[in-house]
C-alpha cells in the first residue's frame, strides 16, 4: 500500500473518530468499529502517521505525495485533538462527581486526587492490550450454575495479602446480550480495586439466541446470590456488594440493581437476597422498550432486541420489554448510581443515558451520579487507554466514597 492509500485511510480512520456520520443500526455498528479503536489509540496512531511521514520524508530517488503529506498533517492535527479529548477526562470525571455529588463527595474522607491520581498515564500505552497484573491473584472458571461454561465466575484478589470483609465488584460483561465473556471486559478496573483490597468477580451469562431474555438476567441474579452465599470464602463482605458493566452488561447492571429479590428474575431462587448496595453501568441499554420514542431506541427494539435477543415482537408481548427496561424500573428505593456514557457513542445514544439519570434523580431517594464524555465512542473502557485510564481512576475514587460513606 502507498504512502498516499495509508494517509487516506488514517485520515478517513481520524475523521470517523472526531464526528461519527453515520446514524441507524447497521451505520452506527460501523462507525463504532472504526471510531472506537482510532479514539482509544489515538497516541498510538499518531506515533505511527509521524514516524510513517518521517520515512516517507527520508527516502531519495522516489517522489514525494504532496497530497498525502498534506493528509498526514491533517491526520495529526485529528488525532492530537482526540488524545487532547481522552486526557480532558481527568478534569470532566471528576469535576462530574463534585457537581452530582456536592458537598458530601466534595468534602470526602481522605486527601482530594493527587497529581499522580490524575496524570495521564503513558507507560501503560506502551502495551495497552496486556491483561497481567502481577498484584492480583485471580480464581478463575468457579461454577456458580449448571449452564456449564456460561455459568463460570472469575474471583480476583490481591496477591500480596489476605483479605476479610473486603467491599465485592460484580462486573458483567457486554456483548449485545450474544457474545463476550468474563475475559473481556472490565478488566482495567478490577485489576485496579483488587489492588485497593477489593474482591472482584466476573461472570459469563446465557447468550442469546439460544437462551433468549430474560436468561441473562436471570443467570445476573444467580451470580449475585452465589456471592451472598460464597464471597466470604474469598475474603469479600456478602453485606456490601457494587454491581458493573457495559453496553449489554451495562443493560444487566441497571437492571439487577433496579429489580432487587424480583422473584420473576429469580425461578428457582425466588428466596435469594439479590440486593445491591450500588451501580456503576458504562454505556448500558436503559430503554430495552423504545419508551422514551427515541429512534435509537426504537430502531433497537425492532430490529435487533425483538427478533435475536427476546425472539417475540414488541406488539405480541410488550411487558417482556417494558419489565427489562431500567428506565420503566425506577423507585424510590433504587440504590446509588454512578452512570457513565460517551457523547459519540454510536451504537446506544446518550440520549438514554441522559433519561435515565433524569429519570433516577425525578424518583429515587439515594445518590445519582453522572459523568458524558465528548468525544467518546462505545466500549471506551475496554483496555488501557488516556481515557480508559482516568475513567478506571474516576470509579475508583466514587466507590471509595461510597464505601466510606457506608
Amino acid at each position: 500500500m502507498s504512502f498516499l492509500r495509508r494517509r487516506l485511510v488514517t485520515v478517513a480512520l481520524t475523521a470517523n473518530a472526531l464526528r461519527p456520520p453515520a446514524t441507524g443500526l447497521r451505520g452506527g455498528l460501523a462507525s463504532f468499529v472504526l471510531g472506537w479503536p482510532t479514539g482509544e489509540l489515538a497516541p498510538q496512531l499518531l506515533a505511527l502517521t509521524a514516524a510513517d511521514t518521517a520515512v516517507h520524508l527520508a527516502r531519495r530517488g522516489r517522489p514525494r505525495s504532496r497530497l498525502g503529506l498534506v493528509l498526514a498533517a491533517g491526520t495529526a492535527i485529528g488525532l492530537t485533538q482526540l488524545v487532547r479529548q481522552s486526557r480532558q477526562v481527568q478534569v470532566l470525571a471528576e469535576q462530574s462527581l463534585v457537581d452530582s455529588l456536592g458537598e458530601e463527595y466534595a468534602d470526602r474522607p481522605g486527601e482530594r486526587p493527587t497529581k499522580v491520581d490524575l496524570r495521564t498515564p503513558w507507560r501503560k500505552l506502551l502495551n495497552p492490550f496486556s491483561r497481567r497484573n502481577p498484584r492480583v491473584r485471580v480464581d478463575r472458571d468457579i461454577a456458580y450454575s449448571d449452564a456449564g461454561k456460561r455459568g463460570y465466575l472469575d474471583v480476583y484478589r490481591p496477591i500480596d495479602r489476605e483479605v476479610a470483609g473486603a467491599p465485592v465488584l460484580l462486573q458483567v460483561h457486554g456483548g449485545g446480550w450474544t457474545m463476550g465473556s468474563k475475559n473481556d471486559q472490565g478488566i482495567p478496573l478490577m485489576h485496579r480495586m483488587a489492588e485497593r483490597g477489593w474482591v472482584c468477580v466476573a461472570i459469563n451469562y446465557r447468550l442469546a439466541p439460544r437462551d433468549p431474555f430474560p436468561a441473562q438476567i436471570i443467570d445476573v441474579k444467580r451470580a449475585i446470590a452465589w456471592i451472598k452465599e460464597h464471597i466470604e470464602d474469598y475474603g469479600g463482605d456478602p453485606s456490601y456488594v457494587v454491581i458493573t458493566g457495559g453496553s449489554a452488561g451495562g443493560h444487566l447492571t441497571a437492571l439487577a440493581a433496579l429489580t432487587p429479590n424480583d422473584p420473576a428474575y429469580q425461578p428457582g431462587f425466588e428466596g435469594a437476597d439479590t440486593r445491591v448496595q450500588a451501580a456503576v453501568p458504562f454505556y448500558g441499554v436503559y430503554d430495552f422498550a423504545g419508551a422514551t420514542g427515541l429512534r435509537n431506541a426504537l430502531l433497537m427494539r425492532d430490529r435487533y432486541l425483538a427478533p435475536t435477543i427476546v425472539q417475540r415482537r414488541w406488539d405480541e408481548d410488550p411487558e417482556v420489554f417494558e419489565d427489562a427496561s431500567p428506565i420503566l424500573r425506577i423507585t424510590e428505593d433504587a440504590p446509588d448510581f454512578f452512570v457513565l456514557h460517551g457523547a459519540h457513542d454510536s451504537l446506544v445514544a446518550v440520549e438514554q443515558a441522559r433519561l435515565f439519570v433524569a429519570a433516577l434523580r425525578e424518583t429515587s431517594k439515594s445518590s445519582v451520579a453522572y459523568a458524558e464524555f465528548p468525544g467518546t465512542q462505545h466500549a471506551f473502557d475496554v483496555f488501557p487507554s488516556i481515557r480508559s485510564e482516568h475513567v478506571v481512576r474516576a470509579v475508583e475514587r466514587y466507590l471509595e466514597w461510597h464505601r466510606a460513606r457506608r
